[in-house]
């Protein structure tokens, strides 16, 4: 196996587990009982949910580095159509997740949520794409820096100027862009007023965390010695981390604003948990304990499409349970796993089937070399 097969085992590695605790945390019995861990920060903080979506941008960063490297790095009209075929296709697969299943769909497409978890993702794809083929390598970091630095001063000098909270729910400027761009009914209604943690502004400082990415896919390909590169990536993600911790003391960690402390916090937790992949799959050789994971680091667009039409499936669906109807959602934990484990464990159990379940699927394909490319 060569070098870069290697590195490409412990990404899929990360990956997966970033995948299979995408689909833990997404997929409760009910959301009424869950661990704390497996919830999202309410505002400020930083649980264990919260790395799952930074942990995949940084991983679509990594993935970077290795994919821009048969086409020397070099912006071609053929690479240029790849990335934008890219976006555009991961993009529609947001919209056609969001507007799923068109038939009754909630106040009409007047209502319609226009960003989105795979909308973010294109987005932050595209953008981090060009400025690495555009940039040299002290301009990108120049470039993070300053996009990090200025995000935040937008949104306290608005706060100033405004004379209101820049990092409150309804005071916020990445809320008041999306206000004024997208409109209040194509807004996520999750938070109880119109707000999108995937929004237009707060989609700038997560091109960052693609790039932080990138530039530790750089180590990965250019450190030679194997315990070098871990070593190299522990330093940096520790002092990036540490970094995000420490002006998270006056820009907040938060992830529904994407914050700049956020950025670094996340990206060097990424970085610290890769070394760790790195060290233990691909200089110790434990590939067979991490098996599981490399199957769940396959196909991860599809698997995000599909189990989210799975849910959006079974909560349309409607039984009987007594005298109430519920949805498919509802009764299969009422009826299953809320009588085999209580409410809390019985939820969890409910998502842990779920992982399970989609574990089996991709095994499925992975057994019979069906891999779905974007």
């Amino acid at each position: 196996m060569t070098d870069q097969q290697q590195r490409f085992v412990s990404l899929d590695v990360f990956r997966g587990m970033t995948i299979a605790l995408m689909i833990l945390v997404n997929t409760p019995g009910t959301w009424a009982h869950v661990y704390a861990p497996l919830r999202h920060a309410k505002w400020h903080g930083c649980t264990l949910t919260d790395l799952v979506f930074p942990f995949f941008l940084f991983i679509v960063g990594v993935a970077m580095r290795f994919s821009f490297h048969k086409f020397d790095f070099v912006l071609s009209s053929a690479l240029t159509r790849k990335i934008f075929r890219r976006v555009f296709i991961i993009f529609l697969c947001g919209l056609f997740l969001s507007a799923f299943p068109f038939i009754g769909l909630d106040g009409g497409w007047s209502s319609f949520r226009i960003m989105g978890v795979l909308q973010r993702i294109g987005l932050a794809y595209g953008c981090a794409a060009f400025l690495i083929l555009v940039l040299k390598r002290s301009q990108i970091i120049t470039v993070s820096g300053i996009l990090l630095v200025a995000y935040w001063f937008i949104l306290w000098i608005f706060g100033w100027i405004k004379g209101v909270d820049p990092y409150a729910l309804e005071t916020n400027l990445p809320r008041m862009v999306d206000l004024a761009i997208l409109g209040e009914p194509h807004l996520y209604m999750g938070t109880g007023i119109p707000f999108d943690p995937e929004g237009l502004l707060s989609t700038i400082p997560a091109v960052v965390t693609v790039l932080i990415g990138y530039f530790t896919g750089i180590i990965l390909q250019e450190k030679r010695d194997g315990m070098e590169r871990v070593k190299y990536i522990v330093k940096a993600g520790a002092g990036i981390a540490v970094a995000g911790w420490l002006w998270g003391f006056l820009f907040p960690v938060n992830k529904q604003l994407w914050t700049s402390s956020y950025v670094l916090y996340t990206g060097g937790l990424a970085m610290l948990i890769l070394a760790v992949c790195v060290w233990a799959v691909d200089l110790k050789g434990y590939k067979k304990p991490a098996r599981p994971f490399i199957i769940f680091g396959t196909n991860s667009i599809f698997l995000f499409v599909a189990s989210g039409l799975w849910v959006k499936t079974i909560l349309k669906v409607k039984f009987t349970l007594g005298e109430r109807t519920v949805s498919g959602y509802t009764y299969l934990y009422q009826t299953v796993f809320q009588p085999l484990a209580g409410d809390l464990n019985g939820s969890l159990l409910f998502a842990l089937s779920h992982v399970g379940i989609w574990w089996l699927v991709l095994y499925w394909m992975y057994r019979k070399k069906i891999f779905i490319k974007i």
